[in-house]
Order: C-alpha cells, then sequence, then structure tokens
C-alpha cells in the first residue's frame, strides 16, 4: 500500500493501520458475519396491489402516477410499521430502515436493485435517475452487481454474493463507516461527519448506530426547522469539530452524498400534502430517524431511540419527483455558503488538503468544489458509481472491479441526466 502513486509515508502507514484494524475486527466487530443477524425468512417487498398502487413503480421500471399521496396508505396494512426483530439486519441509512421497517424493500434487511428502485420512487417520490444512481452505487460498492443484493447494515455476505463470487466480502452498508475504509479495490467512504451518526474515531467500532446527542444537537442547530441555510449550519459545525478533534478525520469527495442525505431532510421528508413545498420540522423529520424527544417542552430537548425508523402518521410524499439535477444543484447551493477545504487529518492539528487539481476528479479545484457546475456534480456522481474516486489524501483515480464497473455503466449510461450532463460514459464491455 505505500507504494501507491502520490501517496505520502505518513498517510500511507496510517491507511495500512487501519486496514489490519479492519481485518481484526471482522472477525468478531458488530458488523461481520460472524454476528449479522440471519433471518431464515426472506419475505421480499410488500407488493402493490390494484387497492394500493402508490406510485406504480413496479420491476424496477419508473413510476407512473403523480404523488402527494398518503404513504403507507390508509388500509394498507401490509406496509403498516413493523419494528426490526432480533435476526433483523438494519444500518446506518434512515431511508433504507425506514423502508425495511414498511417492507417495502424486505424485512430482514437484504435487498436488490428491483425492490430498492421501487421503494424510493413509491415511497418517496425520488426521481428514477436519482432513484437508479443511490442503488447503483449501494449495490456496486456495498453488495453485489451480478445478484443485485446487498445488506443495508452488516456483511451478509453469503445471502447476497453470487455462488463462486470472486469480488471478496460484501460488507453491507455498515462497512461505509468501519474505519472509513473499505477494502474492495482500495475503496474507502467517507463516514465522518454524519449528520446523526458517530465518527468512527469516537466511538469505535459503532458508527453506524443512532447517536441521540448528534440528533439533540441537530435539533438545537436547525430550532426544529430543518431546511437548506439550518442544515448548512448544522453540517458546517460537524465539519469543524471533526477536523478539529480527531485526528483520523477524512472529507473527500464522496461528501457529495453527504450534502445530497443532508438535503433529504428538506426534499423528501417534509408531509408535503400539497405540492413540492412542505415544512421541514421535528414532527416529520424525527421518525425517519427514529428520534423521540424524552422532555417534552423542555427549553433543551433530548431524545432516544424509538427502536425503528417510520414514516409519520398521516405522512405524504412530493407531488413531483425529486431528479438527480435538484439535488446537484442544492448540492453547489449549500457547499458554496460554507465551502470548506476537502481532504483529512494526519495527526492532531495536521490537515492535509486533497490537492491543487483534485487529482481528476469532477468538479474540484484547489481542493475545493467552488465553482463547480450542475454538469460537474452529475459527473462526479456518474464517477462515484464507475471509479476509485479518490479516498485518501494525495490519491488519484483508480480502477473498480470490471464487475462493478459494468453493472454501473449498464445501468446509468442510458440515463439522459448523464447523456445531456457529457460525462464520459464508460464503455460496456470494457473497463
Amino acid at each position: 500500500m505505500a507504494d501507491m502513486p502520490g501517496l505520502n509515508q505518513d498517510m500511507a502507514k496510517r491507511m495500512e493501520n487501519e486496514h489490519q484494524m479492519l481485518k481484526r475486527q471482522t472477525a468478531k466487530g458488530c458488523y461481520a458475519q460472524s454476528c449479522c443477524p440471519n433471518n431464515p425468512n426472506h419475505p421480499g417487498a410488500a407488493p402493490l396491489t390494484a387497492q394500493f398502487p402508490y406510485l406504480g413503480a413496479k420491476n424496477g421500471l419508473p413510476a407512473t402516477r403523480l404523488g402527494n399521496i398518503e404513504v403507507p396508505a390508509d388500509g394498507d396494512t401490509a406496509h403498516d410499521f413493523e419494528a426490526p426483530g432480533p435476526l433483523d439486519i438494519r444500518g446506518p441509512c434512515p431511508g433504507l430502515n425506514t423502508m425495511a421497517n414498511h417492507h417495502f424493500i424486505s424485512h430482514d434487511g437484504i435487498t436488490n436493485l428491483n425492490e430498492m428502485l421501487d421503494a424510493q420512487q413509491n415511497g418517496w417520490n425520488v426521481g428514477y435517475d436519482l432513484a437508479m444512481a443511490l442503488a447503483v452505487i449501494g449495490i456496486g460498492l456495498s453488495g453485489d452487481p451480478i445478484t443485485t443484493k446487498m445488506s443495508i447494515g452488516c456483511d451478509a455476505t453469503p445471502r447476497t454474493a453470487a455462488t463462486g463470487s470472486l469480488l471478496g466480502q460484501e460488507l453491507g452498508i455498515d462497512a461505509h463507516n468501519v474505519c472509513g475504509l473499505l477494502y474492495r479495490a482500495g475503496i474507502k467512504f467517507e463516514a465522518d461527519t454524519s449528520l446523526s451518526r458517530s465518527d468512527y474515531f469516537f466511538n469505535a467500532p459503532d458508527d453506524f448506530t443512532f447517536n441521540a446527542t448528534l440528533f439533540a444537537q441537530m435539533d438545537k442547530t436547525t430550532g426544529g426547522n430543518f431546511n437548506l441555510n439550518n442544515m448548512v449550519k448544522f453540517m458546517g459545525q460537524r465539519y469543524d469539530d471533526s477536523k478539529a478533534r480527531n485526528p483520523n478525520f477524512y472529507f473527500g469527495p464522496k461528501v457529495v452524498l453527504l450534502y445530497g442525505a443532508a438535503s433529504f431532510l428538506f426534499r423528501l421528508f417534509p408531509n408535503f400534502t400539497n405540492g413540492d413545498a412542505a415544512p421541514a420540522n421535528l414532527q416529520n423529520i424525527g421518525p425517519f430517524f427514529g428520534a423521540v424527544q424524552t422532555n417534552t417542552g423542555a427549553l433543551a430537548p433530548t431524545f432516544k431511540f424509538s427502536g425503528g425508523e417510520r414514516f409519520p402518521e398521516e405522512w405524504h410524499n412530493r407531488l413531483h419527483p425529486l431528479n438527480l439535477t435538484q439535488v446537484a444543484d442544492d448540492f453547489i447551493t449549500m457547499y458554496g455558503m460554507n465551502p470548506v477545504l476537502l481532504g483529512g487529518n494526519v495527526g492532531v492539528n495536521n490537515f492535509d488538503a486533497l490537492g491543487t487539481t483534485g487529482n481528476g476528479v469532477s468538479g474540484v479545484t484547489n481542493s475545493k468544489f467552488t465553482g463547480a457546475t450542475e454538469k460537474q456534480i452529475i459527473c462526479l456522481i456518474y464517477q462515484i458509481a464507475t471509479e476509485n474516486v479518490p479516498s485518501s489524501i494525495q490519491t488519484g483515480l483508480g480502477n473498480l472491479p470490471a464487475a462493478v464497473v459494468q453493472f454501473a455503466a449498464s445501468k446509468l449510461n442510458p440515463l439522459s441526466v448523464f447523456i445531456n450532463a457529457g460525462c464520459p460514459l464508460k464503455p460496456l464491455g470494457g473497463t
């Protein structure tokens, strides 16, 4: 690893130490196969019916109806909330956990491409291009591109992998947060500065379960109004805190996904009874995180985990789909309000910026996204799905396994959002 081009020796040593830590913890850590829940009952997603068609998204195809509908629909007992049992997998993504708890994806926490495409559209009215990008990134980098299965939490490789797969461990979504590292072709996922999960350094090995203290800080900073401006404030606080206190802090190009997740609080989670705009208040945001206030009426609210993320009561999705272009625009706006440096710490008080050119990352100049265009951010999403976007200081683009690249390209290349943005598409049949 120390021989990787452009990698300084301090960073190389740190990455090797973290690699060895990961190898030890996957033998006994709470995200490893050895302690990953294994439910023998794999029910799959509850199907749509003529009585409850939702937005009509089936079998991985685009939705056919407008939104502003109640989710789950009144009387649709098949999609009622059901808390996860001890054999069900849950992970760090509130949205995936919510979909599993309401049977929009399989309740055991093992899902696949079609389920995720249908669930995102029928539940939140996520646009088909955005739903596909998110599903492809999740499966390609956490699951199996052959079976299109993935775990929404811990390592469930025997249940997600194709027979004879050469891709190695499929560590699931939890591994995004494991020491910041996932060693499939040296991929690293940036999980520091999460909205509601601890940095790995502060809570090792568990940086994928709900952190009530962080949620309370987010509620306090936003004043219970989780709109764009207030979310930028909270994300700035998380960045400053991690940069100051976490000697392993890393904030790289993939943080575009973190900003996207933050935008979902005001673009997808409000109760949209009329149109595409609604207040992003605690009443509607809290249930999606499983957050329950423990001191109602107090000036400084405290929270606990309810035991399961869920749709709020009498909740309605947005009227029109949220597409990838809109999310890219929100990222440009949010980042532009607080254009922090990309990079990471090599020890305490030793921040190392990503690099002058961004090492080939779409939209990055002088270690920032300042000046990035909508098209560049869209192409960065494509890069994340199809290339090893720099995952440590001073490293450049690399290759993902061919099966991952081909899976991602086959699903993303036909989408007009990437064609119209002029993204350099990966050829099918090659890497």
